[in-house]
């Protein structure tokens, strides 16, 4: 699989392909049945596919602070793509110049000149274009005209209501694991490197690897039970806190903190991902150290024992 960054490293071998355009965030149960449709039609048509997305999303581009909490950064679709048989995935930069297009503009420059699309699978709620007159209606306007078939996507349904990342990112503040599992068809995880933080967990009796979680905003907030995988570690039991450490001074992105709760593994530069199995509690400002120190030792505790009782 290849990723293209930008229209500029569009090649003549990039051109004739099957494609499909969205965010793809989750790359959910739902996106996996678009993904194998589309995998279908290029075959059938001896053809590569290709899937257009952004970065960052068109709605993180235009109001940050309302933009739906990421559930996957690209660093993480990227071996979910490759599990769907993904051949290119085309990410384009959403900044003006793209936000300024309009939608006969964007299928000219992305999906003609730039991809030469010769089968185009399309959802029926996506918009396009500086003034998103870009639909599933517009793009099957053009379809004779510019010499490419176009089909809506499959709608998947799971309990009578269509799977998407919006009914993932409801379960997720929830903490329904469960749920979340079921429509991405497969747990939900977190990953990144560990990176050197303030050091202060190990004053705290619980020495914490600290993630950057890449994201506006996070899905999940508060102290989990969880478990950890990479740097020699296998699904090893730990508690996890997403937030932004009101006691130690708040700040404006959410991050990552993973104390493993067996050994004490040199984790700095690894890339670890965090299996969330169980919310403990929601993130809360304690008065002190001693009393953040207590609390984290009752959520160690607490989620030794969760794990323990449920594998």
């Amino acid at each position: 699989m290849e990723l293209i960054r930008g229209r500029h490293n569009l090649r003549p071998r990039h051109r004739g392909c099957a494609v499909t355009i969205g965010a793809f965030d989750g790359i959910h149960l739902g996106h996996q049945a678009v993904l194998s449709h589309l995998k279908q039609e290029a075959d059938a048509r001896g053809i590569s596919t290709t899937v257009v997305t952004f970065e960052p999303l068109p709605r993180e581009y235009l109001r940050p602070l309302e933009a739906p909490p990421r559930i996957t950064t690209l660093r993480d679709k990227w071996p979910l793509f490759q599990a769907c048989h993904v051949d290119h995935v085309l990410c384009l930069p959403f900044n003006e110049r793209l936000r300024q297009l309009s939608a006969r503009e964007f299928v000219e420059q992305v999906f003609v000149e730039g991809l030469g699309v010769q089968y185009l699978a399309f959802g029926d709620d996506f918009r396009f274009g500086n003034r998103r007159e870009g639909d599933l209606d517009y793009v099957r306007a053009l379809a004779e005209e510019f010499g490419y078939a176009v089909a809506p996507t499959a709608t998947l349904e799971q309990a009578g209501e269509r799977v998407s990342s919006t009914r993932i990112r409801a379960a997720l503040a929830e903490a329904n694991f469960d749920s979340a599992e079921s429509l991405l068809g497969r747990p939900f995880e977190m990953a990144g490197r560990v990176q050197h933080g303030q050091k202060l967990g190990r004053q705290l009796d619980a020495p914490t690897a600290n993630i950057a979680l890449h994201r506006i905003r996070s899905p999940l907030h508060g102290v989990y039970a969880v478990n950890v995988s990479g740097g020699g570690l296998t699904n090893a039991p730990g508690v996890a806190n997403v937030g932004v450490k009101p006691t130690i001074g708040e700040s404006l992105e959410a991050t990552l903190e993973v104390h493993v709760l067996e050994g004490s593994p040199d984790l700095y530069g690894e890339r670890l991902t965090v299996r969330f199995r169980h919310k403990l509690r929601d993130e809360q400002k304690f008065p002190s150290l001693d009393a953040l120190k207590e609390g984290i030792a009752a959520d160690k505790a607490s989620a030794r024992a969760w794990l323990a009782d449920h594998g």
